[in-house]
């Protein structure tokens, strides 16, 4: 009696070639370009791409992508505010980003863009800040409409060295947050700064024109704090800079601040949100907190217009 001839397997995805390997898995046979390094053995495409599907994304430890890693949002906001800086070389001359000291003049692109309370025509008031290409334009406050300001104000900059430092400053701290915060919750936590610093300016000096990013940096000085403490991790260097620069907000001419001291209260409480969400209930806590923040700043923004109208 004759014995069978031996089978040898075959690759299930290529039938032409012979193999002994089978996944780690289904078992099915897999030739050397199906496998997969796996943790144990190597599995073929479908059940690579099937673990894929099923395997939950990791998560921070305040519930955030751990894309947040990257430091795309920081990279992005950088960008941003770069791009925005150019545009107003283009506008106005080179002279917008080199004139001056630390803070160059006012461009037609701040007072387009720049918190403004009140709308004015450019005609000499003493009160205007730096000068203006065209005298005679007519800017609409905040007041009369121009709610778009409260957020464009916080990707302007006068001039070079104020745009550097505030962007020094977003990309060490936006690194560290957005790692641990995730880039959702971190790009939420810079601009409900941003607005709660612009809101304060709107409110405390409607007669100002204001800009800059550091109103949301210095809501994620104050973010930082309430994070490091969560974590249990020593806070004296941020304590240390953050006194430092709430002393330059006071005695340096020309900063803004009612913008520092709102953007740093509103990051503290987006910050606490974040933060201190219980676990169970993480996300809802987050957006609900993040949310009700927003609500506030809106209707203060209202009763300060109804009050100048």
């Amino acid at each position: 009696m004759s014995e069978s001839p031996v089978t040898v397997p075959v690759c299930y995805r290529h039938p032409s070639r012979e193999t002994y390997v089978r996944c780690a898995r289904c078992e099915r046979p897999i030739c050397p370009d199906c496998m997969r390094a796996a943790s144990v053995g190597h599995q073929c495409p479908e059940c690579v791409a099937e673990g894929r599907r099923t395997q939950r994304p990791a998560r921070t430890a305040f519930g955030g992508s751990a894309a947040g890693r990257e430091g795309y949002a920081t990279k992005a906001l950088i960008g941003l505010n770069v791009v925005v800086a150019l545009i107003g070389v283009a506008m106005s001359g080179a002279s917008s980003l080199f004139d001056g000291g630390i803070f160059a003049s006012a461009t037609r692109l701040t007072y387009l863009g720049g918190v403004l309370g009140e709308t004015i025509t450019v005609n000499g008031d003493r009160w205007l800040i730096g000068n203006v290409p065209a005298l005679g334009d007519v800017y609409t406050g905040i007041a009369d409409g121009a709610y778009y300001r409260l957020i464009t104000a916080m990707f302007l900059h006068y001039g070079l060295i104020h745009l550097a430092l505030n962007m020094w400053a977003l990309w060490v701290l936006g690194r560290n947050l957005e790692a641990v915060l995730g880039p959702a919750r971190f790009l939420g936590l810079y601009l409900l700064a941003g607005l709660g610093g612009n809101v304060a300016c709107y409110l405390l000096s409607p007669n100002s024109l204001a800009a800059g990013a550091s109103t949301a940096v210095f809501g994620l000085f104050a973010a930082f704090f309430v994070v490091l403490r969560k974590l249990g991790r020593d806070t004296s260097a941020v304590i240390g800079i953050l006194v430092v620069n709430v002393v330059l907000t006071f005695t340096v001419p020309g900063i803004s601040i009612a913008g520092h001291l709102g953007g740093l209260i509103t990051g503290a409480v987006v910050g606490a949100v974040l933060a201190y969400a219980p676990r169970e209930r993480r996300n809802l806590v987050q957006a609900g907190g993040s949310a009700a923040v927003l609500v506030v700043l809106v209707v203060v923004t209202l009763l300060q217009t109804v009050a100048l109208t």
